[in-house]
């Protein structure tokens, strides 16, 4: 069973009044690779910059193997940081810039003198961090000599030569082309695992996420929305916002007859959710990759494709219901002006509760009224008059 090693205890920040993280309570385990996730302004980065020391909670404690740390400045903390902007010295090279950290004197465990590092453990240091990010034989090269990929590379280093037990990472991907930012994601997941150090990682990547992370805790306002592994966050959304944000979802309103029997565009279908109340009103989402395009005689529902995308391993297949538009992702090309068939299967349909997010994905009611004029939901169940309490 993993340590733990880090908790965030009841913990708010505000600037000039404004609050912008919530009441987080939250835990990191030793050696475990976690990501923050969130859209731009939703606390992420000042949850991490809290855990490094430079921001102090306006409220509640930061604990370090039990330890409260709300006070202990950043360089006395066994933690280092690596920035978007690498702030990688240019007037030195590979070597020294790793090194850097390890020249400054250090207090002794009785505080009252300054101690080096020896030169010597220096280089052997130095030499051990540059061969773990694949960068031996580059001790002499500029800074300026490096790709974006090798100058990050070397952030990394000199952040981990210290042998901190955490390391933070707020979103040192984001100035990487596209396929230099997957090869890293693979290199620093990579390097975790080999080190055996704790990782948390800030990033508005859901697909990068999903990729890197043991544990995900997705944010919004302020707010911890979700937490839990890649698999949980993206099969088991808890609430709309997160379901629309970890990949794509089709989300509609809908009304839980009883257990495993739900009801949307007034057709009843069955789902695997159980444990809400009768006649409750809930989110319904369904990915569009599960939908199964059929034949339109054959489908529960029909509908015309109004826009089509090639994203290389499949398309993106808009079909418009009478002004409701589903994203289908299928690898089969359905030209647009074609009348589809779709059905829904009940692993495909997953339940959860209204939020303060429902509804701001779109208007789906307008459908309801009008769906019998294309046809209705064939093999779906209609509900039964007087049923609704």
């Amino acid at each position: 069973m993993s340590k733990e090693l880090i908790r965030l205890a009841d913990c708010c920040m505000a600037f000039d009044g404004e609050l912008v993280l919530d009441h987080i309570n939250l835990y990191f385990n030793d050696s475990e690779f976690l990501t923050l996730l969130g859209p731009s302004g939703c606390g992420k980065t000042t949850t991490l910059r809290i855990i490094g020391g430079f921001l102090t909670p306006t409220s509640g404690e930061v604990l370090f193997d039990g330890a409260r740390i709300n006070d202990i400045p950043p360089n006395l903390r066994q933690v280092n940081t690596v920035f978007q902007r690498y702030a990688l010295f240019p007037h030195l090279n590979v070597f020294e810039n790793v090194a850097f950290g390890l020249r400054i004197p250090k207090a002794s465990g009785t505080g009252r003198k300054k101690v080096r590092v020896p030169e010597e453990e220096i280089r052997s240091r130095v030499l051990e961090m540059l061969e773990v990010v694949s960068l031996k034989g580059f001790e002499r090269r500029r800074i300026t000599e490096l790709s974006g990929g090798q100058q990050q590379r070397v952030a990394i280093a000199r952040a981990l030569v210290n042998r901190p037990k955490v390391l933070l990472l707020d979103e040192p991907l984001g100035a990487l082309d596209l396929r230099l930012r997957k090869d890293m994601q693979s290199e620093l997941k990579r390097i975790q695992q080999q080190l055996g150090i704790t990782f948390i990682y800030v990033t508005h990547d859901q697909e990068e996420a999903l990729a890197m992370s043991d544990t995900i805790v997705v944010m919004d306002q302020g707010r911890i929305q979700q937490i839990g592994t890649p698999e949980d966050i993206y099969n088991e959304p808890k609430n709309a916002f997160v379901a629309d944000f970890i990949g794509e979802s089709n989300i509609l309103d809908g009304v839980m007859h009883e257990d495993y029997v739900v009801e949307f565009f007034n057709r009843k279908f069955k789902c695997l959710d159980k444990g809400f109340s009768p006649m409750e009103s809930v989110d319904v989402v369904i990915r569009p990759e599960d939908i199964d395009i059929v034949p339109q005689e054959k489908g529960q529902l029909r509908g015309t494709v109004t826009s089509v995308t090639f994203k290389g391993v499949h398309y993106d297949t808009i079909v418009d219901f009478k002004g409701f538009k589903w994203l289908i992702q299928t690898t089969d090309y359905h030209p647009e002006g074609e009348t589809i068939g779709i059905v829904l299967n009940p692993d495909d349909i997953h339940i959860m509760r209204k939020s303060q997010y429902s509804g701001m994905f779109g208007d789906y009611s307008s459908y309801s009224e009008e769906y019998e004029e294309i046809g209705g939901f064939e093999g779906a169940e209609e509900p039964e008059a007087g049923h609704e309490e």
